[in-house]
């Protein structure tokens, strides 16, 4: 069963079971810089889980878009990716166990076809912040699974909660025994020797848990859950990776041919690799020096780097490209439209990695001459972490380079710094992610309205092209990116300025609407991703001034905004300029 017949069979069963479907949010996360991306389906409904209430009702099913970053390094195995797909359904106070169990083991049974003695199933054993769930044990006892395949473990493996705080709650996980042997008498879910592969996990959020590590009830019980839908192709067709299902298939066998030495981790870094930047592209991000840009760069440097691995000519890149998206475009028809600035954008960072592995080339061999000069024949494994660090120069060039000149490489010294970079670059993620989701206190509300009259005064200032590219907003300040092919002069800034604060002496009510998607765009709102939204929307209406699509929050009158002012305007991209501002 291919990947997009999965995810069809499981929208239309959620749906036949009185689920909403709603659009995957991109994974680049709106008005959020607490995470780089999105990482999972909860991402974007965190206000729903808290009590806010969802346009599209109560229930709700989706495919969301995800990007994992902490184990870049780790794709190349057999099952590490990067970008993925999560399939979700969602109770935001409606049903609970009960419900989520009996239809998560139908969907599994009837509409996959999976027999009843794959299945195996986790359980949270209980501890002093929440009892043994032993309704999710009769659940299940209740569908068919017998006891002796339903498990109970602690905290670590059946309670989920995205970062440190957060809403959270005990999970039932459910895992497809693939048939092997078991590695011993004590084999079970918990053990990693491929036996047993989860395949969904259903979390029972009715938990917060605060910045002290204290947990207290939410406002309602929600069921959060989460299937991934390649691992689960891999598991229907039969195959031993991921990298075998068709999403993958057509450019690993492309790999094969181009390829002059076989390596077949570089062939599925390369494949991975394509496939999580153009989504990363697809979806508005560019290569840069910092936070999502900077992932995005790696990892297409990584993918070029194992490319020169396999002594395949750069030149054949566009074509690779081209594979990859193809075997896409059935799940992601939008891409078509994409082509060519995803494939120029790729090529372009391709251009500028290759100027950078000739400078890496000449201080290698600057290092070289002082290395002769001083009699040594070692090149020290700081100075191969260094040229790697600072230029993206391979490890793997280096040592090819050093053979060639009849000089050895410190590994060790290499991979113990490599290791201390690659723990760094892990706790770095993990405060990123820290929270789940940014905070949205008071600054951070006047900040949301603030992009709103800012993105109006720029239309009025500098002419109805202009639309919003993206935003970031903090305590502190607001970041909003919008479309726009020159600088703007002083006299420009200065009109934006006073306009928005014209806005803001004017107190203007804001005011919150839902309606169907086509409504909204009849009466003229704006959104930037209109692809995200379901078919009932909330908008917000600030007076004559703007009319957008938006998840909120806002203050209830501009008001309280205080005295906006512009501190720097500069490029953002091609065609897409920035502007950074406060509220004083």
């Amino acid at each position: 069963m291919k990947a997009i017949e999965i995810r069809n069979k499981y929208l239309r069963f959620f749906e036949k079971h009185g689920h909403t479907i709603i659009p995957s949010a991109p994974v680049i996360p709106e008005n959020d810089p607490s995470v780089l991306f999105t990482t999972a389906g909860m991402h974007p409904l965190v206000p729903y889980l808290l009590g806010q209430k969802h346009p599209a009702g109560t229930r709700l099913t989706d495919y969301q878009k995800c990007i994992r970053t902490n184990d870049i390094d780790e794709v190349g195995d057999n099952r590490h990716l990067t970008y993925f797909e999560m399939l979700g359904n969602w109770s935001l106070g409606d049903y609970f166990k009960e419900e989520s169990i009996a239809m998560s083991y139908e969907f599994l049974t009837k509409e996959l076809g999976i027999p009843n003695e794959k299945i195996s199933v986790t359980c949270f054993a209980g501890d002093e912040d929440c009892q043994k769930d032993t309704v999710s044990f009769t659940c299940w006892r209740n569908v068919g699974i017998p006891e002796d395949r339903i498990y109970f473990y602690g905290k670590e493996d059946n309670w989920w909660i995205a970062g440190e705080e957060g809403p959270c709650g005990p999970d039932t996980e459910i895992f497809y025994d693939t048939g092997k042997p078991k590695c011993s008498e004590t084999c079970q879910p918990s053990c990693n020797c491929g036996k047993y592969v989860e395949i969904w996990n259903n979390v029972f959020m009715e938990f917060y848990k605060d910045k002290e590590g204290k947990y207290t009830k939410l406002k309602q019980r929600n069921v959060d859950t989460g299937l991934g839908l390649e691992r689960m192709a891999m598991l229907l067709q039969g195959k031993e990776t991921p990298f075998e299902i068709e999403i993958f298939a057509p450019i690993m066998e492309k790999l094969e041919v181009l390829q002059k030495y076989d390596f077949i981790e570089s062939r599925r870094i390369i494949a991975e690799h394509l496939r999580s930047s153009i989504m990363i592209i697809q979806d508005g991000g560019r290569p840069s020096n910092v936070d999502r840009g900077y992932i995005l760069r790696r990892l297409l440097r990584r993918a070029i780097r194992h490319m020169n691995k396999l002594g395949i000519s750069l030149d054949t890149l566009a074509d690779i490209i081209d594979i990859s998206m193809n075997a896409l475009i059935e799940m992601y028809p939008e891409l078509n439209a994409n082509r060519g600035i995803i494939k120029q954008v790729i090529i372009q960072e391709k251009d500028k990695f290759i100027r950078t592995l000739q400078n890496g080339e000449r201080e290698f061999e600057k290092e070289v001459k002082k290395l002769r000069a001083s009699g040594k024949n070692m090149i020290e494994g700081k100075t191969v972490f260094n040229l790697y660090e600072t230029y993206g120069f391979p490890k793997e060039m280096t040592e090819e380079l050093a053979k060639e000149q009849g000089m050895e490489v410190d590994t060790k010294q290499f991979e113990q710094l490599f290791k201390e970079h690659q723990d760094k670059s892990r706790q770095g993620s993990e405060v990123k992610f820290k929270g789940g989701l940014a905070s949205t206190g008071e600054m951070e509300t006047k900040y949301h309205t603030a992009t709103h009259l800012l993105n109006a005064a720029l239309k009025q200032v500098l002419g109805e092209h202009v639309h919003q590219k993206g935003s970031n907003i903090t305590a502190e300040r607001l970041r909003f990116d919008f479309s726009h092919g020159a600088k703007m002069t002083e006299e420009e800034k200065q009109k934006v300025e006073a306009l928005v604060n014209a806005y803001i002496a004017m107190d203007i009510p804001v005011e919150k609407f839902e309606m169907p998607k086509e409504e909204a765009l009849t009466l003229g709102a704006e959104a930037m991703f209109i692809e995200k939204y379901g078919d009932i929307v909330t908008i917000y209406k600030i007076g004559d001034v703007s009319l957008e699509f938006c998840g909120g929050p806002h203050v209830a009158k501009t008001g309280e905004l205080g005295h906006f002012k512009i501190k720097k305007e500069e490029a953002s991209s091609a065609g897409v300029r920035r502007i950074k501002a406060i509220l004083e």
